[in-house]
């Protein structure tokens, strides 16, 4: 048994939870990979592993071995890749989670620049906004808008998105153009609420003034595209990142409301588990989203 070919399948299923996509992910046979955990139990002459024909799940003794080995394996990679006369292009498969609009308007726009950089690398990008289990789904890292409350996960900060309340013209010819924020709690109003937010009331300030608005809802939504059209469509106020807004402005499609108001900006974060191996891949692609956001939503607090 080649002891790093054991350790490799060892963390990889793991991670995923399975020796079928352990197996997946690295073009292997099921039974291989059985097989080089089974060989290295048998070296360690520990379990590492308990099977059953519902899950897998990782011994004591299996998670204190992969906290080790995972470190070094990632060493490992580290000392081959800079080795001298070793090709120092990042290269090989990243799976991102991204929300939808960010894919829509930033992301995937700028990818060919990207592209051009590392053409080694590919992408298998999720462009959602569900909440991703990075370990379980095998995603290398999630970008995401809003504080990130999982404490078991790495969050890099790497920009701040900046809001405002907009809402169609047809809309505002029905219920009427608020002048102040509180009035969007009045009756006639309504705002499309984002399933993530949890009916949080949304902070606006002025001056001295802070306010919060909750308002009624007659649409929850999960998806930002599908919360976006809900405001075309004359649903109901919007509470926005600007680059979402901004084309729809000039059209005419969208209003700003409360332009003399001020909304806290929505932190961005990179996020990945903790005993993830941090590629080179994996690390210029969070360098240059930070890179990216520095044009789009550039960082306004530490």
């Amino acid at each position: 048994m080649d002891r790093f070919d054991g350790m490799r399948a060892f963390v990889r299923v793991v991670e995923a939870g399975s020796f079928t996509r352990a197996a997946e992910t690295l073009g292997m046979s099921r039974t291989s990979i059985t097989q080089l955990v089974q060989q290295l139990e048998a070296h360690l002459r520990l379990r590492l592993l308990n099977r059953t024909t519902r899950k897998v799940s990782v011994t004591v003794d299996g998670a204190a071995y992969y906290e080790r080995v995972v470190r070094l394996l990632a060493d490992l990679d580290d000392i081959e890749n800079n080795l001298p006369g070793s090709s120092p292009a990042p290269r090989g498969l990243l799976r991102v989670d991204v929300p939808s609009p960010f894919a829509n308007m930033i992301l995937v726009p700028a990818l060919p620049d990207f592209h051009a950089r590392y053409p080694d690398i590919a992408f298998d990008l999720g462009a959602s906004d569900r909440k991703v289990d990075l370990i379980g789904d095998r995603v290398d890292c999630v970008v995401r808008g809003g504080e990130i409350t999982d404490g078991s996960l790495v969050a890099r900060h790497v920009g701040d998105l900046q809001l405002g309340v907009y809402a169609a013209p047809a809309y505002l010819a029905q219920a009427g153009l608020p002048a102040h924020p509180l009035e969007l709690q009045d009756p006639r109003h309504r705002i499309v609420r984002y399933r993530w937010t949890n009916g949080l009331p949304y902070a606006m300030h002025r001056g001295g003034e802070s306010v919060k608005i909750a308002g009624r809802s007659i649409l929850t939504i999960d998806d930002g595209n599908a919360y976006l059209t809900a405001g075309l469509s004359g649903l109901g106020a919007l509470w926005l990142p600007d680059y979402m807004a901004r084309e729809h402005v000039a059209s005419g499609a969208l209003v700003r409301l409360f332009a003399d108001w001020a909304i806290d900006p929505m932190p961005l974060y990179v996020a990945y588990a903790p005993n993830r191996y941090l590629s080179k891949g994996l690390r210029v692609f969070i360098d240059w989203v930070i890179e990216l956001m520095a044009v789009h939503a550039p960082r306004t607090k530490a």
